[in-house]
């Protein structure tokens, strides 16, 4: 345990740039994509407990770490600490960097079972359910939830960070919204900097990271020890690159080349063919195309041609052609 925990807090030291946990997105190719650009850590998809513990075809599977995952931690979600602790035992076998236990998912059909951020509404039974969990394992177990419910006076987090630390978490990842709020309204960061004040253990920095300015400004604003990166990454996994060399060297890297675009949207349709096959793998893939793409000349077109292409052989035509005509231009 002391082992892993130090080399935990190492990687906190660099002020890592990290890969949020997101539902169909951080998965093993999309991870291995991000960590090529520059991420410095990265989170699983969420893991239901219940699934995972009865044999879900589909949990079992986003426990599946890579080789070079080994800065992968793995997300549990579930409403019973007992459960939760089990699950944190059963992950610890596939070697993850950390067990992060997920409060702060405000997605209703898991919050109001209890499990998210349904754990924000009695945070004396949330830091009971870390206890154990945390004593269930060997491996660091960190939290990331959100800074309350919504509609509290005082949100609960500066109080519940303190007492999350007793219970030996080994660091925690804000994002700086409410539960109610889901992705609506603005990211209030100051909530990240009143947490990082009164502990000693890690306070990661999420929502609105947007570009590398971002990353840096949260940085910089909350004294945080990292940055934590979501729905931003899904359309610009550059993002991780472009913030590190901001943060490390001072350095603004210039926007992605049509090539550079081009060629992440055909190692991504691989990739995930290879994993998933056809058309699943194809499809798939689709969600992040707009965002790889965006700023292209004839991006509308080339994205539309995508959409409705089935096979991989066939969007590497398509992909190929876009090339060889900006090649051209």
């Amino acid at each position: 345990m002391i082992r892993a925990l130090d080399r935990l807090h190492a990687l906190y030291a660099q002020k890592p740039v990290i890969l949020a946990p997101m539902e169909d997105v951080s998965d093993v190719v999309f991870r291995r994509l991000c960590r090529k650009r520059g991420a410095t850590m990265a989170t699983t998809e969420f893991v239901n407990v219940e699934g995972l513990l009865r044999g879900c075809r589909n949990a079992r599977r986003k426990l599946e770490l890579s080789p070079d995952d080994e800065l992968t931690s793995i997300q549990i979600y579930g409403a019973s600490p007992e459960r939760l602790a089990e699950a944190a035992r059963f992950a610890e076998g596939a070697s993850p960097l950390a067990i992060d236990i997920n409060c702060g998912c405000w997605v209703p059909k898991i919050a109001r079972r209890g499990a998210g951020a349904g754990w924000l509404r009695d945070p004396i039974a949330m830091v009971q359910m870390a206890k154990m969990v945390v004593s269930s394992v060997s491996l660091p177990v960190t939290v990331k939830t959100r800074v309350g419910i919504g509609s509290e006076a005082e949100m609960p987090i500066v109080d519940l960070v303190r007492r999350l630390e007793d219970t030996g978490v080994a660091g925690i990842t804000i994002h700086c919204r409410t539960a109610q709020m889901a992705y609506t309204g603005v990211a209030d960061w100051s909530w990240a900097a009143r947490a990082r004040a009164v502990v000693s253990i890690p306070v990661i920095v999420n929502g609105d990271v947007r570009c590398a300015r971002d990353a840096l400004r949260a940085l910089e604003e909350t004294g945080c020890s990292g940055v934590m990166i979501g729905r931003r990454a899904i359309d610009h996994p550059w993002i991780f690159a472009e913030a590190r060399a901001l943060i490390d060297r001072g350095v603004e890297l210039a926007a992605p080349t049509t090539e550079e675009r081009i060629a992440l949207c055909q190692d991504h349709l691989r990739a995930n063919v290879a994993r998933r096959g056809e058309p699943y793998g194809v499809h798939c893939t689709r969600r992040h195309l707009a965002g790889y793409l965006k700023g292209m000349p004839g991006a509308a077109t080339l994205r539309q041609a995508l959409n409705l292409c089935e096979t991989l052989e066939g969007c590497l035509q398509i992909l190929e052609s876009a090339r060889l005509r900006s090649a051209a231009a």
